[in-house]
């Protein structure tokens, strides 16, 4: 396969949001409409919304009465982020939302967490269920994913016609994601061409993000020599969690671009498809995997 990137155009403006979620649907959607707004005003043509944007519940279950069927436009959660893209005419990777499980039982045990990708003309491009799912114990802090959310089962890219300029490959992935390197590899080689763009929507502890969190996103970046966007909860919630924030936009030599720290906010820069050309150029790491 060609190690290339996308064929040479004009910059594109992208944004992460930050948001600091609570536990009311409609209160967490008039946010997301917000700043996806705000983005476009900006002159981003991409936004990115971070990990359950829509709830932050309580409860692990909590998430579970608000399964959606993917598809359905008439839903809540997809509604929304669809005409918010035909709105303002941008794509949009819709950070996560519990998605209901073909066949299962109502009331719902499990669901899986899902970004779904929404074009411009408000259409959906793409659907990628989480792979991994966290589970850490401190002692203080306990969190087991897997009691109420079932895994995904493959990668997912998308491939994103910027109107009036590039088409970027996007490789999709959520939080924990993050820690597992051939994920990003499996995604970069399975195409034509490796990704010009990752996408790492999340809800990071304050404890692993602070450890974490940015050095992941600079090494992921530095070894796929490609830009990474990071929208990230960030703040305290109404249930009491903490999560680390820093939204930030890594470009392919692991240069933080731009970043919010704590609380709601944009993270917004340019994804510039020569520069991608130009590291890849200049070390040809791509074009000299062994393995």
């Amino acid at each position: 396969m060609s190690t290339s990137s996308t064929k040479a155009g004009s910059p594109v403006t992208v944004a992460a949001i930050q948001m600091v979620s609570g536990t009311r649907l409609e209160e967490n959607l008039e946010r997301a409409r917000h700043w996806i707004g705000e983005a476009a005003r900006q002159g981003a043509a991409l936004v990115s919304l971070p990990e359950y944007f829509c709830l932050m519940g309580h409860k692990d279950t909590d998430k579970l009465p608000f399964g959606e069927r993917y598809g359905d436009l008439d839903a809540p959660i997809q509604g929304a982020l669809s005409r918010a893209a035909r709105e303002h005419g941008v794509w949009i990777l819709g950070g996560t939302l519990p998605m209901a499980i073909d066949g299962a039982s109502r009331p719902a045990e499990r669901v899986r967490n899902t970004t779904c990708v929404f074009a411009p003309d408000g259409s959906l491009s793409a659907r990628y269920d989480k792979l991994h799912l966290f589970c850490y114990d401190n002692g203080r802090e306990r969190y087991d994913e897997a009691r109420v959310l079932e895994a995904g089962e493959a990668p997912v890219t998308v491939e994103a016609a910027i109107p009036d300029g590039p088409a970027l490959r996007v490789g999709l992935s959520i939080c924990y994601d993050l820690r597992f390197p051939e994920l990003y590899r499996a995604m970069s080689f399975s195409g034509e061409r490796p990704l010009d763009l990752i996408s790492v929507p999340a809800a990071f502890t304050f404890t692993t993000g602070q450890a974490h969190w940015e050095l992941l996103l600079r090494a992921r970046a530095v070894e796929n020599q490609a830009y990474v966007i990071a929208a990230a909860q960030g703040g305290t919630h109404e249930n009491g969690r903490r999560t680390w924030g820093h939204s930030m936009i890594v470009d392919p030599w692991g240069e933080v671009l731009a970043c919010v720290p704590e609380g709601e906010g944009l993270a917004v820069a340019k994804i510039d498809p020569a520069r991608i050309a130009q590291v890849r150029e200049q070390l040809p790491a791509l074009q000299h995997r062994r393995l």
